[in-house]
């Protein structure tokens, strides 16, 4: 499964030698949760791993967990200054109310759900039933089910993935590099980071904020952030969910209304 994700992220990469993008989608009427709200942060799902001379990603248990306990401490430093009470989940078992198995339920179908988002929003693989703007998936009953027991408002998922180059996969970048000098250029990619954030508001079951985080170079030695690192992991995260944009009914209406007070 993990296999699977990794093909699917890296399959959106950047076709730029050295860049990162992030692209956030929105429920039309979302507007960042503010002011009094319990939100619950769901068990990090990450993974790191080493990419070979040969390009296959190798993952490290090690350095996984590492960059996941740099990942929620720096969630918990994010989310307390946003002004609502926030839970971060380290485990399955930490949920009152709710089994181990009912929390890991709720997890595949997130994943599958926001595999579908990936392939809609991001790869171009367009639904009929799906609407061109904003988005329109939920995870209906069981996400609701969640929130009552739990009395969240709002559910965060996250997924990050590193891959660091080895020496190996640098000899190769330099030399597909240097092969472009004598006319044969065969770039090679190195490492890079692929991570998703969800909001999924509890109250109704629904997937209401969605963003993409892509980093990679075939330039060797150009890093993007090491989420194996405290500083890593706080970069990931700020470019994830630094700032959430309202939805486009949302932010149609403010521009409207900067025009009614440009025009008194």
């Amino acid at each position: 499964m993990r296999t699977r994700r990794l093909v699917l992220l890296l399959s959106v990469s950047i076709p730029l030698a050295a860049c990162v993008q992030t692209r956030q989608f929105a429920d039309v009427e979302f507007q960042p949760p503010q002011g009094d709200y319990d939100l619950i942060v769901m068990r990090p799902d990450v993974q790191v791993g080493s990419v070979t001379t040969g390009g296959l990603v190798e993952p490290r248990a090690e350095w996984t967990e590492q960059a996941r306990g740099h990942i929620i401490t720096a969630l918990r430093e994010q989310q307390a200054g946003r002004g609502g009470r926030t839970t971060i989940l380290e485990s399955r078992s930490g949920v009152a109310g709710m089994t181990e198995q009912q929390v890991a339920d709720l997890e595949r179908l997130f994943m599958a759900v926001g595999s579908s988002i990936i392939l809609h929003r991001y790869m171009n693989l367009y639904l009929p039933t799906k609407r061109r703007q904003g988005l329109d998936w939920t995870l209906g009953e069981d996400a609701i089910a969640f929130g009552r027991a739990t009395g969240m408002d709002y559910a965060l998922f996250l997924h990050a993935q590193d891959a660091r180059a080895s020496t190996g996969r640098t000899v190769m970048q330099v030399l597909g590099i240097a092969g472009c000098l004598i006319g044969f250029c065969a770039p090679q990619g190195g490492g890079g980071q692929a991570a998703y954030a969800s909001l999924v508001d509890l109250r109704t079951g629904d997937v209401v904020w969605f963003n993409l985080l892509q980093t990679g170079s075939q330039l060797p030695g150009v890093d993007f952030g090491d989420i194996r690192t405290e500083a890593g992991a706080e970069q990931m995260l700020e470019r994830l969910l630094g700032r959430m944009r309202p939805g486009r009914a949302v932010r149609q209406r403010e521009r409207d209304q900067q025009r009614q007070g440009q025009g008194q």
